[in-house]
């Protein structure tokens, strides 16, 4: 496998969540570079993390003045990312719902070409455990909703477990990306479709968090539900000839 692995941990109140996360990654990928994007959390995230990244050269911290966003949290940490050189970029939640033991199952496709690889749900072999019905009705109907007005395939298009290669995440002007939550999930993965590239979904067990609260709000689902439509009829839709115009031409795995 060429180029650096560098996991992203968006954090705002994980203090109590942040060591057992990170080791889990060291555990399961001793090379990875993992980044905290912290937003300014209340709990002393951000500390934690400079603690711990003055024992670990591989764990870095990037420092937000407050509360912006999940995707704001996500770009600002790609773009980190790809000036240091990263090779695979991957989301991950902070908060252990995403278990760091599949990592090298999400690196490997994307380490045979793979533009961008999903930990999916709802894939043959994926699950949730310890949600109650409502939010499981909500999770399936938003993912049904997305794909059948983009037209798309993927099953789980609002997860937020993934590994891009670096050239998929700059073919996607990644940082352009309006959505924050699950309307940014689903963006990021549309724009990578739309290119013809190539899209794998590796079965994952979702885990609710253990330990905090759920950064999930009524706000988040209704973005996604307008944002969608947007993505594909709106004035401001991705133009997939625009992107290959700024070099997406010369990825892998199109067509």
């Amino acid at each position: 496998m060429d180029g650096s692995v560098w996991v992203i941990l968006p954090t705002y109140n994980e203090a109590a969540n942040l060591e057992a996360v990170v080791g889990g990654i060291r555990a399961a990928v001793p090379e990875a570079h993992i980044l905290v994007v912290d937003d300014n959390s209340p709990d002393g995230t951000g500390q934690l993390a400079d603690r711990m990244a003055t024992a670990d050269a591989l764990l870095h911290v990037l420092h937000r003045p407050g509360k912006g966003g999940l995707g704001r949290a996500y770009t600002a940490g790609f773009a980190h990312a790809l000036e240091q050189g990263a090779g695979y970029v991957i989301e991950m939640d902070a908060d252990l719902s995403h278990d760091p033991a599949d990592l090298p199952r999400l690196i490997a496709p994307a380490a045979d070409g793979a533009a961008l690889v999903l930990g999916s749900r709802y894939t043959t072999g994926g699950g949730i455990e310890n949600w109650g019905l409502e939010r499981r009705i909500i999770s399936r109907v938003g993912c049904g909703y997305a794909r059948r007005v983009l037209g798309v395939r993927v099953r789980d298009l609002t997860g937020g477990f993934k590994c891009f290669r670096a050239d998929t995440l700059r073919a996607i002007d990644a940082a352009s990306a309006e959505a924050q939550g699950y309307g940014f999930q689903v963006e990021l993965t549309y724009r990578v479709l739309s290119l013809g590239l190539t899209v794998v979904e590796v079965p994952i067990r979702f885990r609710e968090r253990r330990l905090g609260e759920s950064k999930m709000s009524a706000h988040i689902a209704l973005e996604a539900a307008w944002r969608v439509p947007a993505l594909r009829f709106g004035p401001r839709r991705w133009r997939p000839l625009e992107a290959a115009r700024r070099g997406a031409d010369a990825l892998p795995n199109e067509g």
